[in-house]
């Protein structure tokens, strides 16, 4: 059972079989989860969730840093929480994000706000509540920045996001740092507005950010990019524009399966430092599947199966609107049997939810041993899973629970 199941442990990390074939997460078996919340439920481990955050702390050690994790990967109360004890700031795109941060116990002068649609009373609300800066997409945004810190009385912290026509190599909808892409300023007027930047009343200019997209799995593009704004800083100082802090935003990608090589966050964050040295510069990124992608997993049972002239399907009772990634970006999960005790031969399966959509699947030609009843566990769906849900089809939304060694917490009830 150990040589069957080595390969997955390389990835699966706190999620392991026992020595009886049972998955578990931490010290407790899926089973166990299941028969106590039921399915379809989000599980995530704590544990793996503060290695990760810890693996970016080692990584930066004594250097001025900030981890702003972004909450968008998964915005549970109680994630935010764990990550706050360990001295997380949070990377936000809305004015609810902010609020779970202030209700989870972040401390929001360790907040960037970013996001290219801010709406005048959120950015009255962020600098009422004291955020650390906004990350700027647009020069339009600016003026409205300044506008509303001028009638509220404050001065705006702000931060540039620049594109830095970077391809990524990732998947089209989540590649963010390209000309095309909507996001940030482009490279070659963002000079011209970190100008108008110094001359509007009620901002502060602190930074330069960028993002270029998500599961980003080597680090050249990142250099590429980061290199791109030095560049610019260097030429912004010859204009007495002075930056302190560059954000190199987040996108480190996760194994998701055995195609999948990541850049360990260890090397990511070495090869950044070893970038910016030449600066006086703090750095600050944004993860968010890096650290909780592969602490979650979503627990479904199979309802039926079902065969046809070509394909087989195992029909299960979770569905695209609890996990959208596969459906939307073909993201391809590893699925697993909890219990490999079990006895038919091995097929490739389509596993299809109860949705009135063909496109509402969580895998496709999974190699998998299955009968009706199994608990199968889509793995490293930490990131990106509850945040995107929805109640498509009128379905509730799903339990969470947080796995801590032994014990288990209902983290959010399922609707």
């Amino acid at each position: 059972l150990d040589c069957l199941f080595a390969n997955w442990r390389e990835t699966m990390g706190t999620f392991d079989y026992d020595h009886e074939g049972h998955l578990r997460v931490e010290d407790v078996s899926c089973a166990q989860i299941a028969q106590k919340f039921d399915t379809p439920c989000y599980v995530y481990s704590r544990k793996t969730i503060e290695d990760r955050m810890n693996e970016y702390k080692k990584a930066f050690h004594d250097a001025p840093h900030l981890i702003c994790y972004a909450v968008k990967a998964n915005s549970n109360l109680s994630v935010l929480n764990i990550l706050h004890k360990l001295g997380a700031g949070f990377d936000i795109v809305s004015i609810g994000e902010l609020q779970r941060v202030i209700k989870a116990g972040g401390d929001p002068s360790k907040v960037v706000f970013s996001g290219v649609g801010k709406k005048k009373e959120e950015i009255a609300k962020a600098l009422e509540i004291g955020i650390k800066c906004f990350n700027v997409e647009s020069e339009m945004e600016l003026e409205r920045i300044s506008h509303v810190a001028v009638e509220c009385g404050y001065t705006a912290n702000i931060s540039l996001r620049v594109n830095p026509d970077i391809n990524p190599k990732t998947h089209p909808y989540i590649a963010t740092g390209l000309y095309e892409n909507k996001f940030g300023i482009d490279f070659h007027n963002a000079f011209d507005a970190y100008v108008r930047a110094a001359e509007l009343p009620g901002l502060n200019i602190v930074g330069i950010d960028c993002h270029i997209g998500s599961q980003i799995l080597e680090t050249q593009p990142f250099m590429d990019a980061i290199q791109r704004l030095l560049s610019l800083i260097d030429q912004l100082a010859r204009r007495e524009i002075v930056i302190s802090h560059i954000d190199i935003g987040g996108g480190l990608g996760i194994n998701y399966g055995e195609n999948d090589n990541a850049v360990a966050i260890g090397d990511y964050i070495s090869d950044v430092l070893d970038v910016v040295k030449a600066h006086n510069l703090t750095v600050l990124c944004e993860p968010g599947r890096s650290i909780v992608g592969e602490a979650g997993c979503l627990l479904t049972r199979v309802e039926y199966t079902k065969s046809n002239r070509e394909r087989n399907f195992a029909i299960v009772d979770a569905a695209m609107n609890d996990l959208i990634r596969p459906s939307l970006y073909g993201a391809q999960h590893q699925i697993l049997n909890c219990d490999s005790n079990i006895s038919p031969e091995e097929k490739k399966f389509d596993v299809v939810g109860p949705i009135c959509e063909t496109g509402d699947f969580l895998g496709k030609g999974c190699k998998l041993t299955i009968n009706q009843g199994d608990l199968l566990a889509v793995t490293h769906s930490g990131a990106y899973g509850f945040t995107m849900a929805s109640n498509y089809n009128s379905r509730d939304r799903i339990a969470e629970i947080l796995v801590d060694g032994e014990d288990l917490h209902l983290i959010r009830h399922r609707e």
